[in-house]
């Protein structure tokens, strides 16, 4: 088995915990100012961020962990939990700022300074939008879902914040008070619909989901071009754990073949796979072609033991 070794993550979810302190400040002093509810709901959210980026980190912290005697693949799907608590959280958020939006609907109320307010709130989302970026491709460049789901947080309290501006101007030009708690409204349900793609993920991962098609194939065909009329392969299968990709495989050889000559073999498949595929942890099984008993592990369903010496292959 071919591993690799993980960077410490730690750092973007201090930023993140940095972003989420400078934002609470920024938006609380807009809402204070204005007395806007859609203020509100968005200065609610970055308290939100600011809970979620100290799970981020204690998971991330978590992850870090190497294998030890008790968790012999490593830590690495504590950042599924932190991704399904932001989840949880982001409902939370939402069913709050829904709640305060209705509120205001039933007891409109001026509002002042808005501004000021605006200036502010946009600060504070050209703040959120900058992590956000370097959240997101940190966790794309790691394989971290517990950095994607904060940036992607970030991201949505940032269309969040232009939503809210965007409302506030439009109070301004008409004076239609209704206007300031409709905006809270939608802001409630987009941010309901960030919480749902983020539990569902986070599901997926703890589910041991595969890694996506395009890969798969891709590794399906490294196979195709190492297969021969002596060499075979069977019970491919892959999965994700938080920032850790792993692929199993059996290689089906002639049973005369040296050990040495076997293994040469295996190394140089994972070496080719390896080279185009860094971060995945490749583990192969040599079996000898002639036996029956190396074909017993041939899932039910599976193509048949023909498909360019290809012998099954999960979809």
């Amino acid at each position: 088995m071919r591993n690799v070794n993980r960077e410490n993550l730690t750092k973007f979810a201090w930023l993140s915990i940095a972003a989420a302190l400078v934002t609470i400040a920024l938006k609380g002093s807009a809402w204070l100012l204005t007395g806007s509810v859609s203020l509100l709901s968005d200065a609610a959210e970055s308290v939100v961020n600011l809970v979620a980026a100290i799970v981020v980190l204690i998971a991330l912290t978590v992850a870090a962990k190497p294998a030890d005697k008790n968790h012999h693949f490593g830590h690495t799907k504590a950042e599924y939990f932190s991704a399904a608590i932001e989840g949880v959280m982001i409902f939370v958020a939402a069913v709050t700022i829904v709640y305060f939006a209705v509120e205001r609907f039933l007891n409109p109320m001026p509002l002042e300074s808005l501004g000021v307010g605006m200036v502010i709130s946009l600060i504070a989302a050209a703040i959120n939008g900058a992590v956000a970026v370097v959240l997101i491709r940190a966790g794309r460049r790691h394989n971290s879902i517990t950095l994607r789901a904060d940036g992607e947080h970030l991201m949505t309290d940032l269309i969040t914040s232009v939503g809210v501006v965007v409302g506030l101007l439009l109070v301004w030009a008409t004076g239609w008070l209704w206007l300031d708690p409709l905006v809270a409204l939608l802001v409630g349900l987009n941010i309901l619909w960030t919480g749902w793609r983020l539990l569902r993920e986070s599901a997926g991962g703890l589910m041991d989901v595969s890694l996506p098609k395009d890969v798969n194939d891709r590794l399906r065909e490294i196979l195709r071009e190492h297969s021969s009329p002596t060499v075979r392969f069977h019970a491919f299968r892959t999965r994700v754990s938080g920032s850790q990709q792993f692929m199993e495989m059996h290689m089906l050889v002639p049973g005369a073949w040296t050990v040495q000559r076997g293994h040469d073999a295996m190394e140089d498949l994972i070496d080719a796979i390896c080279e185009e595929f860094p971060d995945l942890h490749v583990t192969g099984h040599l079996e000898p072609i002639e036996d029956p008993r190396s074909y017993d592990d041939i899932q039910i369903g599976e193509r048949p033991p023909q498909h360019n010496g290809l012998l099954d292959w999960p979809e």
